[in-house]
């Protein structure tokens, strides 16, 4: 499957951002899917992953409450949507697919990524 981020750019901190990510493919509801985020000089960390059908979403602490998950496997499409951005949200977003759906929070247990896509938060 291939998969590709957008949807970034530069906000104010307290606005909000939509990711999407759309991907390749007929089996698009056989992937859990997630997001993650590498900000500069630091490690790729966990944002949120969703069920192969959606029902089920875990996020990181760090988005709880600001951060909603969704699909449309109709679509092929992931989205993030990210409220009350802060300027410590500032980094590369990454969408990735995972074969097993075990909804993963380890970049290491996903099987594709996108390309990526930059958020800037200013404060």
């Amino acid at each position: 499957v291939q998969l590709q981020a957008s949807g970034g750019g530069l906000v104010q901190a307290g606005g909000s951002l939509r990711l999407s990510c759309a991907a390749s493919g007929r089996t698009f509801s056989s992937y859990a899917m997630g997001w993650f985020r590498q900000a500069p000089g630091k490690e790729r960390e966990f944002v949120a992953a969703i069920s192969r059908r959606g029902g089920t979403t875990y996020y990181a602490d760090s988005g709880k409450g600001r951060f909603t998950i969704s699909r449309d496997n109709a679509k092929n499409t992931v989205s993030l949507r990210m409220n009350s951005l802060k300027p410590e949200d500032t980094a590369v977003y990454y969408c990735a697919a995972d074969i097993d759906s075990q909804l993963a929070t380890g970049a290491y247990e996903y099987d594709y990524w996108g390309q990526g896509t930059l958020v800037t938060v200013s404060s």
